[in-house]
């Protein structure tokens, strides 16, 4: 496995990483994802152009502290200027562990200006904007790609080649075009090929859903590491699932509800104790419950009720209700430190009080 382009403590053989996803990859989920075996977490993705703004929401975005590294601070935008300023800001700011560029997000709203995947109709724009960030940090540069635009400008190897000609020392590949968005299945084997090319790791990303599926991949890939998205929703566990599988051990099923639903509830407190508003904090924190409910006898009722709730008592209540009603009984107050089922939930997922007042960058 070629070595990822930062310090990496433990150096796994496949390290596992927390995809930067808006609106989820939050610093409560980035440090409940650690805590469960993610071994590199990186921020949502973050537009240049708040960054250069001085955007308040978008320094909410960057907030980070120690115990998350290593760590990434993910940006996006389509002018080569705006992007190098932006990663020289992030840079002497926040000082992450490596600057990584999104060529990779669907979403309309970010393609219309051109950015994310939009890039990718261009590869000159994609070495321009790569050459402008790596000039403008000493940090590691590394980049997050589909494997096109569509499907007549499908040509991941080509993509991840000017990435890395540019100078890019790492290329993540979720092997779907943006056209495809989310459907379909990722094409593992583009990940091989780009992975039999490149010299700097490849990172594979797309349908990583059981911990098995990360040992699936990486035998056949032989990709140096293994980066989980949407699997991760409700489920920060898989990433213990995800490492037995890596290691060759036996992989825990899931948690039963009691565990999972005092996950949850640690997780909501976490998030409550990270944001400014609190009312703010738990709607947000509702698509959470949602998939932390997924799956569950009655799962549809119980959301239905999850998302109206207005603060932490409520959610405590609603989830107490619904397993007294199915028969299931909570494991008590263990603290994060001892959850049943085999699940170890450690460090600051542990106390939220930790989260309070969380500096904005180191």
């Amino acid at each position: 496995m070629k070595p990822l382009p930062f310090k990496l403590p433990g150096r796994p053989v496949t390290p596992l990483f927390l995809a930067p996803q808006a609106g989820v990859s939050e610093s409560p989920f980035r440090r409940l994802c650690r805590s469960f075996g993610a071994d590199v977490v990186l921020t949502e993705f973050v537009s240049a152009e708040g960054i250069v703004r001085g955007s308040g929401r978008t320094a909410d975005y960057l907030r980070f502290d120690d115990e998350e590294r290593p760590i990434g601070i993910q940006i996006f935008g389509a002018d080569p200027g705006t992007m190098a300023e932006a990663a020289a800001l992030v840079t002497e700011v926040y000082e992450p562990d490596f600057v990584d560029i999104n060529f990779g997000c669907p979403v309309k709203k970010v393609v219309k200006r051109n950015g994310g995947s939009g890039c990718l109709r261009d590869l000159g724009l994609v070495s321009r904007i790569v050459r402008a960030v790596v000039a403008a940090t000493p940090l590691p540069v590394t980049a997050k790609i589909r494997s096109g635009f569509d499907e007549a400008g499908r040509d991941p190897v080509a993509i991840g080649r000017a990435c890395r000609d540019a100078g890019a020392r790492m290329v993540t590949l979720h092997p779907r075009t943006r056209a495809d968005m989310y459907s379909g299945r990722a094409r593992w084997d583009e990940i091989a090929a780009l992975a039999g090319v490149l010299d700097v790791p490849v990172i594979g990303n797309g349908d990583v859903r059981r911990g098995e599926d990360a040992h699936r991949m990486r035998e056949r890939t032989g990709c140096d590491g293994i980066m989980i998205a949407r699997g991760s929703h409700g489920a920060p566990w898989l990433f213990h699932q995800a490492r037995a599988a890596l290691d060759g051990s036996p992989v825990p099923g899931d948690p039963d509800v009691p565990t999972r639903f005092e996950i949850c509830i640690r997780h909501a407190e976490n998030a409550v104790a990270f944001e400014h508003d609190a009312d703010k904090a738990v709607r947000e924190f509702r698509k959470h419950l949602g998939w932390y409910t997924k799956g569950l006898p009655e799962g549809r009722r119980l959301r239905q009720r999850l998302f109206q709730v207005r603060d932490l008592h409520e959610v405590r209540e609603v989830l107490g209700r619904y397993m007294d009603s199915t028969g299931d009984h909570s494991t008590g107050d263990q603290g994060c430190s001892t959850l049943a089922g085999g699940f170890i939930v450690t460090g600051s997922c542990a106390n939220p009080d930790s989260l309070r007042g969380a500096p904005a960058g180191r």
